[in-house]
């Protein structure tokens, strides 16, 4: 299919991608989708023929911005009434949203929700050929549709490999199983298959990714099909030297996946468990089906089973009915724990979730208030972590430059933890894609700094057998 000619040019679109990391992954099967429809792209929108906005859904401080920078562009619109505007993800698959967006966005061409993301090419040409609005959005979910082409950022040597969609947990707060479905699983063979494309292109990590990650194969047909099982299939790759996987749900860390992430080299240290809350009163009006005590018995068994484990997770202060005796219990929890890091949020009401209808929200003020005292206290928390990097050597993957330093070289450690690193210019290019051995020399409460180990020549370092023993 060939895109449209703009002026007797290749025309450019720009996608602004808001939310989470599975967003970010299909926003680079949009742009696969648009590179094969005769699509370049612009960095800025004002450059842009087609702007896709591929939206979230989970708190409402991005929705309010998406009508927003919509609206803004209308005038620009006016002045190019050739530009096509586009929204697609979470937000058009609920309908008081979809209908704002018709209402308040008139001049969008293009809406789409997740369940038909792959009839993106058909419905853009069809606003090409026909001049006027199109509005797709599909309410049943579908098969997975396979094969969709991925444009990854050029040379990158991580990627994001999506391996489930949707959730069968029901959170009171969550708007997922609405905007993502039911889950649904991606069959291991195709999984199989786009790492070791991404392998022979490159790539030394990857990072599987799912609305609950460690729910995979629950409702595929084979018995005994796990996440565990799709790990060892994986560590079987040639050239793929680390594996991850995200996001997870405590109910869903089984003994078996335990055991495999302790017994597969490849799988690195590090796991994200969505805590929420460490309160049972809140866990419970949560839905979230654990209690606080059993979390954290989880996390330690987990510890004793890979001693060099970092953990982070989610957590909502705020939550309707929190009384400070809740937060404290949080807090409590969070000391107990002592994660590597936490992703913290204020409660947002959502639409068309159970908990819009539990009475007693917390007043905002209060909710501002403690969202920077659990911050306060998870970041000395992270501080201290990394302090105990501090002089050791550790194995890092060198990614690439740093974004704050063309002389220094970033990578992520096995635990998940940013290094910023010196190397000589003329070793720089070299190290990316390698595995090496940074000494830490200094730490904040993000990122270790370090060098490259003395005893280490640059020219003989290659990717490494498999991670490090264990």
């Amino acid at each position: 299919m060939n895109g449209p000619q703009v002026n007797g040019r290749r025309p450019k679109a720009h996608i602004v991608t808001l939310g989470c990391q599975m967003n970010v992954r299909d926003s680079q099967t949009l742009a696969g989708m648009l590179q094969r429809m005769g699509y370049g792209f612009a960095d800025r929108v004002e450059d842009a023929d087609l702007v896709l906005f591929n939206t979230c859904s989970v708190r409402e401080n991005p929705e309010r911005k998406i009508y927003g920078q919509v609206a803004a562009l209308q005038a620009l619109k006016q002045r190019r009434p050739g530009m096509l505007i586009g929204i697609c993800g979470c937000m058009p698959q609920q309908r008081p949203e979809l209908e704002r967006m018709r209402k308040e966005l008139p001049h969008v061409d293009l809406i789409l929700g997740t369940f038909n993301l792959h009839r993106f090419p058909d419905l853009l040409q069809q606003v090409v050929e026909t001049g006027r609005p199109v509005v797709e959005v599909w309410h049943d979910e579908g098969e997975i549709v396979e094969g969709l082409p991925v444009l990854r950022e050029p040379g990158s040597v991580t990627a994001f490999v999506s391996i489930i969609y949707g959730c069968d947990y029901r959170c009171t707060f969550c708007v997922v199983p609405n905007t993502r479905g039911r889950q649904r699983s991606r069959r291991p063979e195709a999984i199989e298959q786009e790492v070791r494309e991404l392998v022979a292109q490159g790539v030394r990590e990857v990072t599987l990714l799912g609305q609950t990650a460690n729910a995979y194969g629950r409702d595929l047909p084979q018995e005994h099909l796990s996440l565990a099982r799709l790990l060892e299939r994986l560590s079987a790759i040639d050239g793929l030297e680390r594996i991850r996987f995200t996001s997870n749900h405590p109910r869903e860390m089984t003994e078996d996946l335990i055991e495999a992430m302790a017994r597969l080299p490849k799988v690195a240290e590090h796991v994200h468990l969505a805590v929420q809350s460490g309160s049972d009163r809140m866990l419970h009006r949560m839905g979230r089906r654990y209690t606080a005590d059993e979390f954290v018995a989880l996390v330690e068994r987990m510890r004793q089973a890979i001693p060099e484990l970092s953990v982070t997770t989610d957590i909502i202060v705020g939550f309707p009915g929190e009384t400070d005796a809740d937060f404290r219990a949080t807090l409590d929890l969070v000391r107990t724990v002592r994660f590597d890091g936490a992703f913290t949020f204020v409660y947002s009401p959502r639409p068309g979730t159970a908990a819009l209808k539990l009475p007693d929200p917390v007043p905002e003020p209060v909710k501002r208030e403690r969202i920077q005292e659990l911050i306060a206290v998870q970041n000395a928390i992270s501080l201290e972590r990394n302090l105990a990097y501090r002089d050791r050597t550790v194995e890092v993957l060198v990614e690439g430059q740093s974004e704050r330093s063309a002389q220094r070289l970033s990578g992520r450690t096995r635990t998940n933890k940013v290094v910023v690193f010196d190397a000589p210019a003329e070793e720089r290019h070299a190290l990316i894609g390698r595995l090496v051995p940074i000494v830490i020399e200094d730490v904040n409460t993000w990122t270790l700094f370090g060098r490259l180990a003395a005893s280490q020549d640059p020219a003989s370092l290659v990717a490494g057998a498999g991670g490090q023993a264990r």
